[in-house]
C-alpha cells in the first residue's frame, strides 16, 4: 500500500496498527458525524495519553532518504526488545505497507531495519544494546 502524502487516515491507520494504539474518545474516523477522510486524527495509547497525530495537508511531495531534494520532515525511532522481536516488527511492518529502505538486522553491533512508511516518511526499528 502506497499512500498520498495528504493521506492522514491511510497513514494514521498504518501506524495505530503498527503500534497497538487506539484513536483518542470521539475522534475515530466516522464518529459524531465525521467524514470517511478526516483532516485531522489522534492516537493515543491504552492510558489515553496522546502519541500521535495525523493532520490532512493540501499537497505534499514525500520525503528522500536519506538524501535529495525534500529532506524528511519527521524520523520515528522505535525499540524491539530482542532480534527475534525485532523481525517480528519487520514483518508486521512490511505487511501494513511499509517498504524497507536498509536492514541490519543480523548486524552484532546495531541490530536496527529503516523504513519508508507507506507516505514514504523514514521510520526506525532496532534493539537497545544490552
Amino acid at each position: 500500500m502506497v499512500l498520498d502524502a495528504e493521506d492522514a487516515l491511510g497513514l494514521a491507520e498504518f501506524y495505530r496498527q503498527l503500534l497497538g494504539l487506539g484513536y483518542i474518545e470521539g475522534g475515530e474516523p466516522g464518529a459524531a458525524g465525521g467524514t470517511d477522510a478526516p483532516d485531522w486524527l489522534v492516537l493515543v495509547d491504552g492510558s489515553g495519553a496522546r502519541v500521535l497525530a495525523f493532520q490532512r495537508v493540501a499537497s505534499m511531495l514525500p520525503p528522500t532518504w536519506p538524501e535529495g531534494p525534500r529532506p524528511q520532515m519527521m524520523h520515528l525511532d522505535f525499540v524491539a526488545e530482542n532480534v527475534d522481536d525485532l523481525r517480528e516488527q519487520h514483518a508486521l511492518a512490511v505487511s501494513l505497507g511499509a517498504s524497507v529502505l536498509e536492514d541490519s538486522t543480523d548486524d552484532p553491533e546495531e541490530a536496527i531495519v529503516i523504513f519508508a512508511d507507506p507516505a514514504g516518511h523514514p521510520f526506525c526499528i532496532f534493539v537497545l544494546e544490552e
